[in-house]
């Protein structure tokens, strides 16, 4: 058996000498603080303070609490050290939080801090029918082949080559979707005193018509390939929308989209999106935009058509 002369040997050949150790132990503090402060910020409710001052805090407090708690650890550095090393390895290998993950969602989250997205809470103004929901649910056939077989193009021409952000891949093959619609539609009215509504497997042969038409589409196309559309009704317009989850999804999304996917078209702009009454966000994918998250066109909504 080991004597306990022999485990305080091993620790003393283990401990660094100073001022090595105030070092290690000030670049391990920020290492797991960083991940630590990531994982809290994101199951916190944002009380919005100005300029961060919460977050500031917040993460000043976890290096505090985590500089006392490393250096009564200051003997076996080294195994916290390796331990640390460990863990991220193991979950970079096994798990979903290693590596890249640490750097991705630090990368997002300070943009997100740096970034002004522009929130819309959904306020139904007014107590109105969803025009022509019958006819609009009926014309959404993402189940019919022609729809399917093109949402399926689009993912293959678009984005295909994102491996990065893997628990986000259905949001990036719907903005494959967007894109794709994006460039091909022609707006063209309906006939005069008519209001026509093309199911989506009519308006993929041509990619052509208005606003009703143009939602259909990007709704059952949207479905075909796992994603969560809307349609919101305003006065005189309606346009798409897509689920994209909690606040923390908006921030990887919102980083996607301005520095990954959609550089270009969204440099200097803001991304525009809806929280319901669940605290669910949604973001606009309306004809008139050049990226998901783009301008509103109309901003009140008097009614909402949800496609789960």
């Amino acid at each position: 058996m080991w004597k306990l002369s022999n485990i305080k040997a091993i620790i003393q050949k283990l401990r660094v000498k100073k001022p090595w150790d105030d070092i290690i132990i000030f670049i391990l503090n920020i290492l797991i603080a960083i991940p630590v402060f990531i994982i809290i910020h994101q199951n916190l409710v944002d009380p919005e303070w100005p300029f961060e001052i919460d977050r500031i805090l917040l993460f000043i407090a976890i290096v505090v609490l985590l500089q006392l708690l490393l250096r009564l650890l200051r003997r076996v550095i080294i195994i916290c050290i390796a331990a640390y090393l460990f863990f991220l390895l193991f979950n970079s290998i096994f798990g979903n939080f290693g590596f890249w993950s640490v750097a991705e969602d630090y990368n997002a989250m300070l943009y997100n801090m740096s970034e002004d997205p522009n929130p819309q809470d959904i306020i139904i103004a007014k107590l109105l029918p969803f025009p022509n929901k019958s006819k609009i649910l009926d014309a959404i056939d993402y189940d019919n082949p022609d729809v399917r077989n093109f949402a399926l193009m689009a993912t293959t021409k678009h984005f295909r080559n994102i491996n990065k952000y893997k628990e986000y891949r259905t949001t990036v093959q719907c903005f494959a979707v967007f894109k794709e619609i994006k460039k091909r539609w022609n707006y063209v009215n309906d006939p005069r005193g008519r209001e026509y509504i093309a199911r989506a497997s009519e308006t993929v042969q041509h990619f052509s018509g208005d606003c009703d038409d143009h939602s259909i589409l990007m709704a059952a196309c949207i479905r075909a390939i796992g994603g969560v559309p809307r349609i919101i009704s305003t006065d005189a317009h309606l346009y798409p929308e897509m689920l994209i989850g909690t606040q923390k999804d908006f921030e990887a999304i919102n980083y996607i989209i301005k520095e990954v996917l959609f550089k270009e078209e969204s440099k200097g702009k803001t991304v525009h999106y809806h929280i319901d009454e669940h605290g669910q966000i949604w973001l606009n994918l309306d004809y008139t935009a050049t990226y998901p998250g783009g301008p509103f066109m109309s901003e009140e909504i008097l009614g909402a058509l949800t496609l789960y």
